[in-house]
């Protein structure tokens, strides 16, 4: 049977794979087919390296490019068990006939549920509702009147921009609540937004939103994508949040806006990543940062295993992959 070699860091593959996951491998490359090396040079050094079909990858794995594939003869896959594969992969490998596969479809879940979070709490004015009350408890009896009659989870807009795996799983989770979804992706059809439960719309349209979910891949013609126009667009009182790349807001633009008070921010990333000391997001009262963890962390890396173990399964009895990484998407792939 095919072998598999595990790829990864130490630290890396305590924390993504559990004794469960070992068995659920060995249970489809047969039992001694499951091999575990922290490096390449281990690897390709190893007499069983001609025999690898699939290498499983994960955070901190190295760059596997021709020189690599040559010492591997019988590589078919590349599965990595995180997000983007651009340092994973040397795309020169597809002309091998080599396949790769990701796990950024289960990776998309928690950040999703982070965006939704912070809508729901957004739409409440939970954040401003608790510094109120630990300013005074006279804010306990004026909780009905304006201008909280606005607050609330109903009839709210949510604009989205780029109909991203993360964009995908935000949009499937609106669909529980009376909002309306406004998304912004020009590569998609316009016969496509039904299905997703938003309303096509253009940028200037969805940045007019209540609140703003960047959820786009970082490419060279989406860098600064959201720049001091984009912001000017925003409504007073209006939410950004970004839990995509940090390149994709001009950090000028956004820093201005913020010191206005006009609108407030969520920022799991930033450019540079992660920000200076002293930098002035870190000191504004309307702008709420947390150091990239809206992505997989803890238990949630584990549905990220599962998810590789099952690409492979299928390619090794089937030869399909669900969620396939190639030429024919490397550009717009996170």
């Amino acid at each position: 049977m095919a072998k598999i070699a595990l790829l990864m860091p130490d630290g890396t593959f305590q924390r993504q794979i559990s004794a469960a996951h070992l068995a659920r491998l060995e249970s489809v490359a047969g039992a001694g087919n499951v091999l575990r090396f922290a490096g390449l040079d281990a690897l390709t050094a190893d007499p069983a390296a001609a025999q690898v079909a699939v290498i499983v990858t994960g955070w901190g794995a190295p760059l596997l490019d021709a020189a690599a594939a040559r010492a591997l003869p019988a590589l078919r896959l590349i599965a990595h068990g995180a997000g983007t594969l651009r340092t994973i992969v040397d795309p020169a490998l597809f002309d091998l006939g080599i396949r790769a596969t990701n796990s950024a479809c289960a990776n998309a879940v928690p950040v999703a549920e982070f965006t939704l979070s912070w809508i729901l709490r957004w739409n409440k004015r939970l954040p401003q509702f608790e510094a109120a009350y630990k300013a005074s408890t006279a804010c306990f009896a004026a909780r009905g009147e304006a201008p909280y009659q606005r607050i609330g989870n109903i009839g709210k807009t949510i604009g989205v921009i780029g109909a991203s795996r993360v964009g995908r799983k935000l949009m499937q989770l609106l669909q529980s609540f009376d909002l309306d979804v406004a998304l912004y992706d020009p590569l998609l059809a316009a016969s496509e937004f039904p299905a997703l439960g938003a309303r096509r719309a253009d940028l200037d349209a969805v940045m007019a939103a209540d609140i703003v979910s960047v959820n786009a891949p970082l490419l060279p013609e989406t860098r600064h994508m959201i720049g001091a126009a984009q912001l000017a667009r925003m409504t007073d009182g209006a939410l950004l949040i970004n839990t995509a790349r940090g390149g994709l807001v001009d950090h000028d633009a956004l820093l201005a806006e913020l010191r206005s008070g006009r609108i407030s921010a969520v920022l799991d990333v930033t450019e540079p990543e992660p920000l200076p000391e002293g930098s002035p997001f870190l000191a504004l009262d309307n702008c709420w940062l947390t150091p990239h963890v809206a992505g997989s962390l803890g238990t949630e890396i584990h549905r990220m295993t599962d998810s590789v173990i099952s690409e492979i399964a299928l390619f090794l009895s089937e030869g399909r992959l669900r969620h396939e990484v190639g030429p024919a998407n490397w550009a717009t792939a996170a």
